[in-house]
């Protein structure tokens, strides 16, 4: 890179910074720094929300799936926006009243609420690790992003001073330097795809002309994907809006229920069409370039044996000009940064509050999670060096939360009475199924997910307890906070 990109990537990360040492002058407790102080807007929430779900991994990984798959790989987004409609309707309403009464900061805190401390505990343990795994993918794809536009700049170097800035500013600011951080964030990405890297992608690659030229049909149709693939998607990402901490700290933060479903309406449109087919046409453009020998000078003469999530990248940094490419690097370093914030903040404040157990709120506390958030951030930075893959990390983490958690939700917020013991054994055996099949590398059947066989699982024990409890042969007693906020 020249050294005006240099010099305009390097103040952009200042400027970030800043903004987490000027909202660490003026956060006052946990309140503050977990959940913005319950004040935020729908415009501010709706698009940290979208920053925050598609972010820089969905991002590279999104051009990834254009690389491999063409515009098809743009039917994962729709799930997001279907997550996003589907809970604001049925879970935000009920969210938002139990956190005006009970003060929540966290998601666990609600399943204590609805069930028993016990159960809080476990999903605090796999909201963290899910997150962490989270976080480490955020940085993973910030590596890949610089070392492919920083010539001399190998990945592990990349993966130390991506962490380092994403941990710092998220440690010293909390969720309102997170979530205004992600305003203008998000904008500069929207803006950098739609006005420079698009239209100049296309015209390096030769027009349309040569992408219909040198890919075969199916890059270009919507249905180049199987059913196995699009299910997976779906049972893996639409849940995430009922489970996910970052997502519930942003229910909290706002001021009523009305304001939450607007900011995740708002979001969903975001996510499909907008940043979904922006991403997968970036990464064709990118196929288009690989295929014609476009970065043989980078040491990629082809398609075989290249990574597909480092197309994108290796596109920007042939095509843009001197100026452009730094701003062009800091659109995408926004996305990544927007979602490693709020992934960090969500493992850091189930560690404290839920594992931990810490219930103060005052400025000592604040100090301890701050602390809290550098020494996870580490804990992410060290699992992010022995990964490879972006999207495969931030799907693996997805299915893990989701197969332990979502049938847990679910029976809590809909169900008169669910018993503890009944949420308990779905989360362990449920995210236990999942874990174990994807660390196996277990071939399973048609293609399909582990997380799918995780939530099966799940379900069962789930409804094996519940209705045994309610036939009188198990002599668990239901929490007596239930029956009074799930109905």
């Amino acid at each position: 890179m020249h050294w005006i990109d240099v010099s305009i990537f390097g103040i952009y990360m200042l400027l970030m910074l800043s903004v987490g040492l000027f909202f660490h002058f003026r956060n006052k407790d946990t309140d503050d720094l977990f959940v913005g102080g319950r004040t935020m807007g729908s415009w501010h929430v709706g698009l940290s929300v979208v920053a925050t779900d598609v972010g820089g991994g969905f991002s590279i990984g999104l051009g990834g799936l254009g690389f491999i798959m063409g515009l098809s790989g743009s039917w994962m987004l729709f799930t997001g926006l279907l997550g996003a409609w589907i809970s604001a309707v049925v879970l935000i309403p009920r969210v938002s009243r139990l956190s005006k009464k009970w003060g929540f900061l966290t998601f666990p805190q609600m399943l204590q609420t609805l069930f028993s401390p016990r159960v809080a505990l476990v999903a605090g343990i796999i909201s963290a690790i899910g997150y962490i795994g989270f976080t480490s993918s955020q940085i993973l794809a910030g590596a890949k992003l610089a070392s492919a536009a920083f010539v001399k700049l190998d990945m592990q170097t990349a993966l130390i001073i991506m962490g380092v800035i994403a941990v710092v500013y998220t440690s010293m600011g909390g969720l309102k330097a997170v979530i205004y951080t992600d305003t203008i964030q998000w904008a500069l990405l929207m803006s950098g795809l739609i006005l420079i890297g698009i239209p100049i992608g296309l015209k390096s690659v030769g027009g349309m002309q040569a992408v219909r030229e040198t890919l075969s049909a199916d890059f270009l149709k919507l249905n180049n994907l199987s059913w196995q693939q699009m299910l997976n998607w779906l049972v893996t990402i639409l849940p995430i809006w009922f489970v996910g901490m970052t997502l519930y700290q942003r229910i909290y933060s706002t001021r009523t229920p009305r304001q939450a479903q607007k900011a995740w309406f708002i979001a969903g449109l975001f996510e499909y069409p907008l940043m979904s087919f922006m991403g997968v046409t970036l990464g064709l453009f990118a196929r288009v370039g690989a295929e014609n020998g476009m970065f043989a000078p980078l040491g990629f003469p082809g398609v075989e044996g290249m990574d597909g999530e480092m197309g994108l990248p290796l596109l920007l940094r042939t095509v843009l000009p001197i100026g452009l490419m730094g701003l062009m690097m800091s659109a995408y370093f926004s996305a990544i940064m927007s979602t490693a914030d709020s992934c960090l903040m969500a493992a850091s404040g189930n560690v404290l509050t839920d594992i931990m157990g810490v219930k103060e709120t005052g400025k000592r506390t604040l100090r301890y999670s701050q602390i809290l958030t550098l020494v996870i951030g580490a804990l992410a930075l060290w699992l992010a060096t022995s990964m490879e893959n972006v999207l495969e990390l931030m799907l693996y983490s997805y299915a893990f939360m989701v197969s332990g958690l979502f049938i847990p939700v679910l029976g809590g917020l809909f169900l008169k009475g669910s018993p503890p013991a009944a949420a308990l054994w779905s989360m362990m055996l449920g995210g236990g199924t999942t874990l174990v099949l994807i660390a196996g590398k277990t071939p399973l059947p048609w293609g399909l997910d582990a997380n799918i066989f995780g939530i099966t699982v799940s379900m069962l024990t789930f409804a094996i307890i519940y209705l045994a409890l309610r036939r009188g042969k198990i002599g668990v007693k239901a929490s007596p906070v239930v029956n009074d906020q799930a109905s």
